[in-house]
């Protein structure tokens, strides 16, 4: 019983110093938690728990503690960690959404405009075909046609120089010389070559004197001066046809405008009418003769009135009379190749008729075109002498004025100073040439009067008060000026 007692005592020792121990363990574990939920300083908390307990259960504590310590710290590290990541994920998915918002947007817009285009494109093909019945410049047309002869000529002419009909110019007093010596050299010197004789004619033309050189001289100088009246013409009318041009085309370009702006006008009336649209047909000329029929168009012709009469549809039609013509002998056949020979031979003579005819107008057509190259000729030289008439009185009229100008220029005069509003375009020209390079000047006037009419009263008084002091002097000066004009008349 004793042995039992004392084993129980020293059982229950031990049974105690466990559970003692067991406790330490969880409080330090609690008090490490609370120690990493709150965050404060660690290294203070174990010397104090260490002081409380025991110094043989110290370093044991101490080590689970240290444990615990490193555990939550490691956890905190991969928390943060996560939350970093989370962070990010976070940030690349509002990204993506962003994209995708966008994107969508995009689409969005992309079909209105598909939409809108459609609808452009359905309007545009509902509507008429625009075919302007102005007529065109028929100087152009006509010029055009010169030069097309004139390539074609000078095409054909190959090795020979230049392309085109260019008109030749003069030949010197010299060169009309050696023609009419150079047959007499070569009867000489047959066996002399070409340099062998023009140097001898050379020779020859330079120990001529005055006298025997002005018979071809004064050649020279015929030919010559019909030459540059001749030249002096053409290019006078082709100033005088260019000017014609422009003038036609002014006008075409007006009619076509208002012929377009009417089209535009039905084509808009016209939208909502919904109706199917023939297709364009090319014009055929009603005086062509007609291509003959051949022979199984003939019999299906005088077959047709029958199968007709039968109720027949056009399909069933064609079907039948193509099965019976494959069906007849060349005996049965022979009736219709008659008839369609002869319409062959009918249609040819009438072909000849109206090729003879298509040239005859073709002949009179051009010779029409020569009529009115003449008359836009001469409409063209007219046009051209009122043009250089205007430009002459324009002329004198200016030289006029800027001679009285020189006249009644007086040294002593006192000059004008720059208005307020050549002061604000002096400034503004500067701004808009730095903002708009390449403007020409008439826009930039333009520009500048319109900022000009833009600004308020306070702004256009503030050019005012520049431009005040000097027209002040201006007109001090102008009155002693003009005191000392008085006093001197």
């Amino acid at each position: 019983m004793a042995t039992a007692a004392a084993g129980s005592k020293r059982g229950g020792g031990r049974g105690r110093k466990a559970l003692v121990a067991v406790l330490d363990s969880e409080a330090n574990i609690s008090a490490g938690k609370a120690a990493a939920s709150q965050a404060p300083d660690l290294s203070a908390s174990i010397p104090a728990q260490k002081a409380k307990r025991p110094s043989a259960r110290g370093s044991k504590a101490a080590k689970a503690a240290a444990a615990v310590v490193d555990d939550v710290a490691e956890l905190q590290g991969m928390l943060e960690r996560l939350r970093l990541e989370k962070e990010k994920a976070e940030e690349m998915v509002r990204e993506r959404d962003e994209v995708i918002r966008k994107k969508e947007e995009e689409i969005e817009t992309r079909d209105k405009e598909q939409g809108r285009l459609q609808a452009e494109l359905r309007k545009v093909q509902r509507s008429k075909e625009f075919k302007p019945t102005v007529s065109f410049p028929l100087v152009k047309s006509l010029m055009e046609k010169e030069q097309d002869a004139a390539d074609d000529k000078g095409k054909k002419k190959k090795g020979k120089g230049k392309a085109g009909a260019e008109r030749k110019k003069p030949c010197t007093a010299y060169v009309l010389w050696l023609k009419d010596q150079w047959t007499e050299i070569k009867k000489e010197n047959p066996e002399a070559d070409f340099k062998e004789v023009s140097n001898t004619l050379g020779g020859k033309w330079k120990a001529l004197g005055a006298e025997e050189k002005q018979p071809y001289e004064e050649r020279y100088r015929q030919e010559k001066e019909a030459y540059l009246q001749v030249v002096g013409q053409e290019k006078r009318e082709a100033e005088a046809m260019k000017l014609l041009e422009e003038q036609q085309m002014q006008w075409t370009a007006k009619e076509l405008l208002e012929q377009y702006l009417k089209f535009r006008q039905e084509a808009e009336e016209g939208d909502g009418k919904k109706g199917k649209r023939k297709g364009n047909k090319k014009d055929k000329d009603p005086s062509k003769p007609k291509q003959p029929m051949s022979a199984y168009f003939v019999y299906s012709q005088e077959r047709r009135t029958e199968l007709v009469a039968e109720k027949k549809n056009v399909p069933e039609i064609g079907k039948i009379t193509g099965e019976e013509w494959k069906k007849m002998t060349d005996a049965q056949k022979a009736p219709y190749e008659e008839v369609a020979r002869k319409q062959k031979e009918e249609y040819h003579k009438q072909m000849e008729v109206y090729k003879q005819k298509k040239m005859e107008e073709a002949a009179c057509l051009e010779k029409m075109e020569e009529e009115q190259k003449k008359i836009m000729k001469q409409e063209a030289l007219q046009l051209l002498k009122k043009k250089e008439k205007a430009d002459n009185i324009i002329k004198k009229t200016k030289e006029t004025r800027q001679k009285k100008k020189q006249e009644n220029a007086d040294p002593n005069r006192p000059k004008k100073p720059a208005s307020s509003f050549i002061l604000f375009s002096k400034e503004v020209r500067k701004q808009l040439q730095e903002e708009r390079p390449g403007i020409n000047n008439s826009t930039l006037n333009a520009l500048i009067s319109v900022k000009w009419k833009e600004l308020s009263g306070e702004e256009r008084q503030s050019w005012n008060a520049k431009a005040g002091p000097a027209m002040a002097a201006y007109k001090k000066e102008m009155e002693e000026y003009t005191k000392a004009q008085c006093s001197s008349a």
